[in-house]
């Protein structure tokens, strides 16, 4: 919805408001006119419910208000004597058109002096859960949002298992769009549809019949080069965030698509480039902080087979393929390329070898028929620079060749004749906001998801001819600024070099601390999981260089101090009493 559409559904709110209520706030001795006014009216309400005020802002803040309204719709009938249970459902199911009833077909009389606190033990548990809840959805969307890193493409900077929290005020906070959705969940309702674990039936958690135009407070930071930054995927389509493995597609609105976190390389306006899988930026070489440390794959060849007692223990917990040979003849022939996607991932890496993605191995059978071996003295390990250096002066090292990677059409643009691979690629221009550049049939697919899915423009090319919004162009000004968003765990990363640009209105915020960080792939209800958890990781802050120090002592005081001012302060109240 546009911004004069949202001024319109304003308007007949207001009506509505009016038509319902105007007889309540006359038997709350106030002017019928009253409740005709916006804002205003609202303001008159909560005097009339003796409530604070300030309420009404919160009927102004997207998915807040959600949870807001059906609380003034109760506290509305209550001051007017409906306090039965059947009444508070009425008014929340009837989405507060119960109110008409009462303004018109009864003789509601006015409570001023009436009390506040719930009538029961049960009515005091809701209205304590409820305001929490509200609470937490404020911070939650406008504040600081809890995250977990669920990959290891920032592997050393993040762990897999770390859980963060996330600031929206750096960047400033970004309002909702769906503004119909449920409180603190982003995709899918969990635990809700066939299985928790199932991929189909999954059931979302937003509508998009109402939504507004994007719209951000002003942040007190811009992103910069290096930073850690928390986004929208911007090439999500999948239909459920929740290990969608169906290959079904649907549209998702930009505030409803996966949440990804990796670096910013390249901010608005850069030049970037790939040589050798390190990026430069502007023709010099970006220099990470401290505490990233690369990784890349690495073939790692033994004297001997690698089992168990020959492998270098202080790689063991390290990502690792193995490596197979495959006749030329097999790999040139097509069938068997098809029928390679049976049995596992496989890349080829030179003219005759090849390496599993995913850990494992190749169906024994099917490598018996097609003359696939396994090289037992070789391994894919993925290595940062000090691992390597370690690495190469085991005494059981013949060598340990950086995997290279050859020319994959799946890295943007996904132009083939391009010749550009995951290590090597550019350079590109990365779109600054207000920037005009050039474009025909070739330079338009660098720009052709910006102009058409990002800045939802009416794009059609016609033989040579490109038509923006119906008129010829052969250039374009960019509505916002772009950043190039991508992980430090090179040859394990799913990031922009496959999708390109990341747009400033699918960012999300800065991760500022990981706040608690485990093991994930011990047993969840097992002592193993209990041990995994990183003490030393505990309330660290993201950013910074040098060794990541933790305030976890800190924040434990601090927790232990409320809780004795607490304990201290309702043995007092009892006292008095």
């Amino acid at each position: 919805m546009t911004y004069s559409q949202w001024f319109i559904f304003f308007v007949i709110i207001q009506v509505i408001h009016f038509l319902g209520t105007w007889k309540l706030y006359v038997k709350a001795g106030r002017k019928a006119w009253e409740a005709a006014v916006p804002i205003y009216n609202g303001v008159v309400l909560m005097q009339i419910i003796n409530r604070p005020k300030w309420w009404i802002i919160l009927l102004f803040i997207p998915i807040v208000n959600l949870l807001m309204f059906p609380v003034i719709w109760i506290e509305t009938i209550r001051t007017f004597g409906f306090y039965k249970k059947v009444d508070s459902l009425l008014v929340i199911i009837t989405l507060g058109l119960y109110i008409f009833y009462i303004n018109y077909a009864t003789d509601a009389k006015y409570n001023a002096e009436r009390s506040l606190k719930p009538r029961s033990e049960l009515g005091e548990w809701v209205s304590s859960i409820t305001f929490a809840i509200i609470a937490a959805t404020l911070v939650h969307t406008y504040f600081m949002q809890p995250f977990t890193i669920p990959t290891s493409s920032l592997e050393k900077s993040l762990l897999v298992g770390d859980y963060l929290f996330v600031s929206k005020f750096h960047y400033g906070a970004r309002v909702p769009s769906t503004v119909v959705a449920a409180p603190m969940v982003h995709d899918t309702l969990p635990f809700i549809g066939k299985s928790f674990l199932s991929d189909d039936k999954k059931i979302n958690s937003w509508k998009n019949k109402l939504s507004l135009p994007y719209t951000r407070l002003p942040g007190f930071q811009k992103i910069k080069n290096n930073d850690i930054v928390c986004f929208n995927w911007p090439a999500d389509s999948l239909a459920s965030m929740w290990g969608d493995k169906s290959g079904k597609f649907t549209y998702k609105p930009f505030d409803k698509k996966t949440n990804y976190v990796k670096r910013c390389v390249g901010i608005a306006g850069d030049s970037l480039e790939m040589r050798n899988g390190y990026f430069y930026i502007n023709g010099v070489k970006n220099e990470l902080p401290d505490r990233a440390k690369l990784q890349f794959f690495y073939t790692y060849e033994a004297k001997s087979a690698i089992t168990s007692n020959t492998y270098p223990r202080f790689l063991i917990d390290k990502e690792r393929t193995y490596v197979y040979k495959i006749p030329k003849e097999f790999w040139e022939n097509y069938s068997f390329q098809k029928q390679l996607e049976n049995y596992g991932s496989l890349s080829k890496i030179g003219e005759d070898s090849l390496y599993v993605e995913a850990a494992g191995g190749v169906n024994q059978s099917f490598a018996k028929a097609n003359k696939i071996e396994n090289v037992s003295n070789k391994i894919n390990i993925n290595l940062t620079d000090d691992e390597l250096a370690r690495l190469k002066k085991n005494p059981q090292t013949v060598s340990v060749k950086k995997i290279v990677h050859s020319a994959d059409t799946g890295i943007f643009p996904h132009i083939k004749e391009l010749g550009w691979s995951q290590d090597n690629f550019g350079p590109i221009y990365i779109p600054k906001a207000g920037t005009t550049v050039k474009i025909d049939k070739n330079s338009l697919l660098f720009y052709e998801q910006i102009i058409k899915n990002y800045e939802n423009n009416n794009l059609v090319v016609a033989g040579e001819d490109i038509f923006i919004n119906g008129k010829k162009a052969n250039s374009y000004t960019f509505k916002q600024d772009y950043f190039y968003l991508v992980g430090d765990n090179r040859h394990n990363s799913l990031d922009a070099r496959y999708w390109g640009y990341v747009p400033f209105d699918h960012v999300l915020g800065k991760p500022v601390m990981v706040w608690f960080s485990w093991d994930p792939s011990t047993p969840f209800f097992s002592m193993e999981r209990i041990k995994s958890i990183r003490w030393d990781r505990m309330f660290t802050t993201v950013g910074g260089d040098g060794k990541p120090v933790s305030y976890r002592y800190v924040v434990f005081a601090l927790i232990a101090l409320y809780i004795g001012w607490s304990f201290y302060k309702g043995k007092k109240k009892t006292a008095k009493k």
